[in-house]
């Protein structure tokens, strides 16, 4: 059994409320050799949400709001 990325799976869970269907990866849940699990969601976060990169060891939302602890 595989984990694999639910929006690879083409479930809508990107931070855009979008997903990014891989129909390698579609096949393998489908087979029931694969099961998808979304790491964001599991942590808390939300769907939709705002966009977050690091920039200068900072974790920043695309509007620039400061999201570290």
């Amino acid at each position: 059994m595989k984990i694999v990325s639910q929006c690879l799976a083409g479930i809508n869970c990107r931070y855009d409320g979008s997903a990014k269907p891989c129909q390698k990866v579609i096949d393998l849940v489908k087979q029931g050799k694969a099961i998808p699990v979304c790491p964001e969601q599991l942590g808390g976060l939300t769907t939709p949400r705002t966009p977050v990169e690091i920039k200068d060891n900072k974790i920043l939302t695309k509007d620039g709001k400061d999201l570290e602890c």
